[in-house]
């Protein structure tokens, strides 16, 4: 796939920096789900994903690092360079999953699990604001990685699930 050029706004949800894609450049890529990139923004390179907004179009944070470096913040328009790549970043293992996996033996598991897999675990989980569904959630993945089960069930890959920016799978509008 070639690089998708384009200029987006940068804008803020709660404490948040985000970029939204343009729907006419989040349709050029190959998934309305999560999907990895690579790419600049006003010449800085980085690497990340970009996450569904469950409206048809991709969204991604912009970290104080990214912030910094590339000298932007919440209001200014960006200049993008981006293009998907098949290398998925290893996601960040959420303390209380991590605890739960050690705990049931499920790590071993989770190890030999797909990068990608792993990304939808985690998205599923963290889907909820519920703290108690939360804890249900990483029970039941414990269990279900343990019967040999690789993916949740069920789960829609292009909602929003980041809770803290979004509501019912849906980015929230900007602030």
């Amino acid at each position: 796939m070639s690089t998708i050029h384009f200029k987006a706004k940068l804008f803020k949800i709660h404490s948040w920096t985000l970029l939204r894609l343009p729907e006419s450049e989040s349709s050029k890529l190959s998934s309305r789900g999560m999907t990895m990139i690579k790419g600049a923004i006003n010449g800085f390179h980085f690497q990340m994903a970009l996450e569904p907004d469950g409206k048809g179009s991709h969204w991604f944070r912009i970290t104080q690092a990214i912030s910094t470096a590339a000298g932007i913040n919440a209001g200014d328009m960006v200049t993008l360079e981006i293009e998907p790549t098949k290398e998925w970043l290893e996601p960040e293992l959420p303390p209380d999953l991590k605890d739960a996996l050690t705990t049931s033996r499920a790590l071993d598991t989770w190890i030999e699990i797909t990068t990608m897999a792993r990304w939808d675990w985690i998205r599923w989980i963290r889907s909820t604001k519920q703290q108690e569904t939360r804890k249900r959630r990483i029970e039941n993945a414990c269990a279900m990685l343990l019967e040999g089960k690789r993916r949740p069930c069920c789960f829609n890959r292009s909602l929003c699930t980041e809770t803290y920016v979004s509501k019912n799978g849906q980015l929230l509008d900007p602030t």
